[in-house]
């Protein structure tokens, strides 16, 4: 980024990393190793991708979030779309860097409408029904923000964006696992259907909350499941250049990865608590991919 960066963009950018320095802790922490330059430009996207998220759970009614997110639709169109945006800027202070990053590193819109399309899938009650279905949600709302911070970090060999896809699969199949008890609570049921009846569980089991023998190896099916995710996107994570930004993958994909570890040290027991990856945990992992890739 120019030192001789304008005012007004020089604040945008630092309004994105405002957010993302309080949303986003694993991937602020795991950024510290990106050039300023990226990192900034990273930061500006999560601010957009937060917008998103914000603006539907504001809603309160189905009503309300059918409405937010026609208004999204609109929006995503008139500004990725280069249309006029004098009247966002003042109550989206993240937008100029936003618009900025767009254009410099050639983000395609259809980014974003698919980002948009992962919106609403989440609307609602969920109750995911196979692996397929799980595996294009995870697409639209992971996998291609995945697809973005390529552009970013400036991925030349196209040939490796599936790896890329496959890392946000893995990652939010990691969230889905961690977040078994908080998204039932909401209405959500990300874990598919049949996989839990082959193993004699149910939506009723998971209401109740119990770590069983038959709980504990689904959770291993699906832990094991995306530990070959990760497995695959690692050669990926190769090909980005070598100037931060593969450390700064190695260490999100590292850092979500441990959450697996923390779900097996608790015995599978997700449903009392939010199982995590400790700062001092971080840090030496940080420390590790520091010295090793």
């Amino acid at each position: 980024m120019s030192m001789a960066m304008e005012p007004i963009l020089e604040r945008s950018y630092k309004a994105a990393d405002d957010i993302t320095s309080h949303h986003a802790k694993s991937f602020y922490f795991s950024s510290f190793a990106l050039p300023k330059q990226k990192r900034m430009r990273a930061y500006a996207i999560y601010a957009f991708c937060r917008h998103l998220d914000d603006r539907v759970d504001r809603a309160r009614s189905p009503q309300e979030v059918d409405d937010a997110i026609a208004e999204l639709e609109a929006f995503v169109e008139r500004v990725c779309g280069s249309g006029p945006v004098t009247g966002e800027r003042r109550q989206l202070p993240w937008l100029d860097a936003f618009l900025d990053t767009t254009q410099v590193c050639q983000v395609p819109l259809s980014y974003y409408r698919d980002l948009l399309h992962g919106v609403r899938l989440d609307r609602g009650e969920v109750e995911v029904q196979n692996w397929p279905e799980l595996k294009e949600y995870c697409y639209y709302v992971a996998s291609v923000v995945g697809l973005m911070m390529t552009r970013i970090f400036e991925l030349k060999d196209r040939s490796q964006e599936p790896r890329a896809v496959e890392l946000g699969l893995a990652m939010q199949l990691t969230n889905i696992l961690r977040d078994v008890g908080e998204d039932l609570r909401m209405g959500r049921v990300y874990l598919p259907k049949d996989e839990l009846a082959r193993h004699g569980l149910d939506r009723a089991f998971l209401g109740r909350g119990r770590v069983t023998p038959e709980w504990r190896d689904f959770m291993r099916f699906q832990i094991e499941r995306a530990r070959g995710a990760y497995l695959f996107s690692e050669a990926g994570i190769a090909a980005l250049p070598s100037d931060g930004s593969r450390r700064t993958v190695w260490l999100m994909r590292t850092i979500y990865a441990g959450i697996l570890d923390a779900i097996e040290r608790a015995d599978y027991d997700v449903f009392s608590a939010r199982r995590h990856v400790p700062l001092a945990r971080k840090c030496l992992l940080a420390a590790k991919v520091w010295f090793c890739r």
